[in-house]
C-alpha cells in the first residue's frame, strides 16, 4: 500500500537516512522506534507528505484514504468541537457546510441551486451512505474523554491535553486506509489508551504509529521499523520481540567477531612462524592470501544510548513515612479530592493512578506542600527526606546558565565531579554540560530533573509524570532504578509498564471523589479489576 524506494534525507552534512527502501503492506501495522532524535517523526512527515524534500521515491496506492494525526493544537480554535473531527472527512465537510449555507440562504426557484444541491447530495452519500456522521462523532469524541455536553462548544474552550484527544477523534472518524500516527497516546488516561488500543487493533489498513509507551506497542502492532545506523530495518512482531531479535542478532555479531578474530591471530602465527622457513613458504603464502580476505565485521555502535539511573538515599528511614489524614480539596464548586485518607509505611512504591482531572497532580502538591488543602494535612515522617518530579519541568527549568550552573544551584558545595558524573548518568556529554538551559528540549528538562533527584539523594521519591518525553531506554532505566530504590515512591503516570515495574501499591483515585487503595502489583490490580474483584 505504501512503497518507500530509495529515501535518502540530509540535513545540511548529516545523513538521517541512507537508501532506504520499504514496502508497507496491508493488515500491517507498523511501530516506529529509535533513539530521540533518530529521525522518527521526520520519516513519519515523509511518508504523509508533510515534508517533500528528500531523495527517492514514495508511492502511496491510489485511491487510499490517508489519516494523518494532526499535532497543531490550535488549528481549529474557532470550529466547534464537533466540526473539528468532522474536518477529518474533508470532503464530507465541505459538502456538509455548503448544504447548510444553501439551505440558510438559497433560491430554491432556481434550477442551478437544485441541481448543487443534488451534487452535494450524492457526495455526502458516498462519504456517509448511512448518514451517521454525527452519531459517528459523537461515539469517537466521547471515547475520547469528551463529554457529549461539549461537542457543540468552540475548541478555544479546551485545554491542550482536551484538544490533542480532538485531534485523535478527527484522524479516527473517517477510518482511514492508511494511518500516520506521532505519540497517540500523549495526553491520555490509561483507560482511554486501552479504548484506542482497542480500536487500532481493529484497523484493517496500513498504520505507522511512533509511542514510547511499551504496553502500547506491544497490544497493538505486527511488526517494528528500527531507526538505526541510518537505515529503517524491519522486523516481524511487536515491540518484546524485536527486543529479543535485536539482542540476538548483536550477540551472533560479536560471537562471530570473536570466532574472525581469534581464525585471524591463528593466521597471523602461523605467517610470522612459517615465512621464513623455505619448505613452509608455499603454506605461508596461502594463509596469508586467506588473512588478507578476512574481514572483521564492525559492530556499528547503536544511536540509542541507555541512560544509568540510580538512586540512591542518604537517610535511613524511620518507622514513619507519610500520612495523608482527612485530605478534601475543591476548586470553586468543583469537589476534586473528598475525604482522602491515607497511610503509606516504609519501602511502599505506588503507583497513583486515575482519569485526567480527577486529582492525582493535586494531591502530590498537597502532599508535597506546594498547596495547602481546602481540609485536611499532610504529616510526614521525622526521617524523611523527599525529592519532587513535578509534571511541568518547564516551570523550574530555566534560566540562562548552563546545564551544569543549574545543577550546581542547588547545593553549591557539592563536588563538582559528582555534578558531571551524574549530568553524564543522563547521556549529557562533558560539551552539552555547557548548553544553556534554555535550548534543551522537553526531554532533556526532564533528564535533568532526573539527575536533580539522583544527587538530592532523597528517601522518599514523589514524581509526576516522570516518562513523559522519554525515550523507551530511558523509561525502562527509570523503572528498573525505581524498583531498586531503597525507600519510598509515590509516582503518577499513565505508562503501564513502568508503573508495572516498580509498584507494590496502586491507588486509583476515581471522578466522584472516591478511591480504590490496593495492596500489590499493577498487573495484579489491572487482573482484580477486570474480573471484579475490586
Amino acid at each position: 500500500m505504501v512503497i518507500v524506494q530509495n529515501l535518502t534525507m540530509r540535513y545540511g552534512s548529516r545523513i538521517l537516512f541512507h537508501e532506504i527502501n520499504l514496502k508497507l503492506d496491508r493488515h500491517k501495522r507498523y511501530g516506529l522506534i529509535g533513539a530521540n532524535g533518530a529521525g522518527k517523526t521526520t520519516f513519519l512527515k515523509i511518508l504523509s507528505g508533510q515534508i517533500n524534500e528528500y531523495e527517492g521515491d514514495i508511492v502511496v496506492e491510489n485511491g487510499l484514504k490517508v489519516g494523518v494525526l494532526g499535532q497543531n493544537q490550535f488549528a481549529y480554535e474557532n470550529y466547534t468541537i464537533a466540526d473539528a473531527v468532522l474536518c477529518g472527512n474533508k470532503r464530507l465537510y465541505d459538502a456538509i457546510k455548503e448544504k447548510e449555507e444553501i439551505y440558510a440562504t438559497g433560491d430554491f426557484e432556481d434550477d442551478a441551486v437544485n441541481d448543487r444541491l443534488a451534487e452535494l447530495e450524492v457526495t455526502c452519500v458516498e462519504e456517509d451512505p448511512t448518514y451517521e456522521y454525527d452519531v459517528n462523532i459523537a461515539k469517537v469524541l466521547e471515547n475520547v474523554g469528551i463529554p457529549a455536553s461539549q461537542h457543540g462548544e468552540l475548541m478555544s474552550t479546551l485545554d491542550s491535553a482536551d484538544k490533542f484527544k480532538v485531534l485523535l477523534a478527527q484522524v479516527l472518524f473517517p477510518k482511514p486506509d492508511v494511518l500516520f500516527l506521532d505519540e497517540p497516546t500523549n495526553n491520555l488516561d490509561i483507560q482511554t489508551i486501552s479504548w484506542l488500543e482497542h480500536e487500532l487493533q481493529r484497523h484493517e489498513g496500513t498504520m505507522v504509529v511512533i509511542s514510547h509507551d511499551r504496553h502500547f506497542l506491544n497490544s497493538v502492532v505486527t511488526n517494528i521499523l528500527d531507526v538505526d545506523y541510518q537505515k529503517i530495518r524491519e522486523f516481524t512482531g511487536n515491540y518484546d520481540d524485536w527486543y529479543i531479535a535485536a539482542n540476538v542478532i548483536a550477540k551472533q555479531q560479536e560471537l562471530n567477531n570473536a570466532k574472525k578474530e581469534k581464525e585471524k591471530e591463528q593466521l597471523e602465527a602461523f605467517v610470522r612462524r612459517f615465512s621464513a622457513n623455505a619448505s613452509k613458504a608455499k603454506q605461508a603464502t596461502s594463509r596469508q592470501k586467506q588473512l588478507d580476505k578476512l574481514v572483521i565485521d564492525d559492530i556499528k555502535p547503536s544511536s540509542r544510548r541507555d541512560p544509568s539511573i540510580v538512586f540512591k538515599a542518604k537517610r535511613t528511614m524511620g518507622d514513619e513515612a507519610l500520612e495523608v489524614r482527612n485530605v478534601s480539596h475543591s476548586y470553586g464548586d468543583n469537589d476534586v479530592l473528598k475525604d482522602i485518607n491515607l497511610k503509606f509505611e516504609p519501602d511502599e512504591k505506588v503507583a497513583l493512578i486515575g482519569s485526567n482531572g480527577v486529582g492525582k497532580t493535586t494531591l502530590l502538591k498537597i502532599i508535597m506542600e506546594e498547596m495547602k488543602p481546602t481540609s485536611g494535612e499532610i504529616h510526614w515522617g521525622a526521617t524523611i527526606e523527599n525529592s519532587y518530579f513535578p509534571q511541568d519541568t518547564a516551570d523550574i527549568i530555566k534560566g540562562d546558565g548552563t546545564l551544569y550552573d543549574w545543577l550546581r544551584g542547588f547545593d553549591p558545595k557539592r563536588d563538582i565531579a559528582e555534578i558531571r558524573n551524574c549530568l553524564g548518568r543522563m547521556l549529557f556529554s562533558g560539551e552539552q554540560q555547557e548548553k544553556s538551559v534554555v535550548s534543551i528540549s522537553g526531554g532533556e528538562k526532564h533528564r535533568m530533573m532526573l539527575s536533580k533527584m539522583m544527587l538530592e539523594g532523597g528517601n522518599f521519591l514523589v514524581l509526576d509524570e516522570p516518562s513523559n518525553h522519554l525515550d523507551l531506554e530511558a523509561i525502562v532505566a527509570l523503572g528498573e532504578a525505581l524498583y531498586n530504590f531503597k525507600g519510598n515512591v509515590i509516582c503518577v503516570s499513565h505508562d503501564r509498564e513502568l508503573l508495572d515495574a516498580f509498584a507494590n501499591r496502586v491507588i486509583e483515585l476515581k471522578a466522584d471523589g472516591t478511591y480504590i487503595d490496593f495492596k500489590g502489583s499493577y498487573e495484579e490490580f489491572a487482573d482484580a479489576k477486570d474480573n471484579g474483584r475490586i
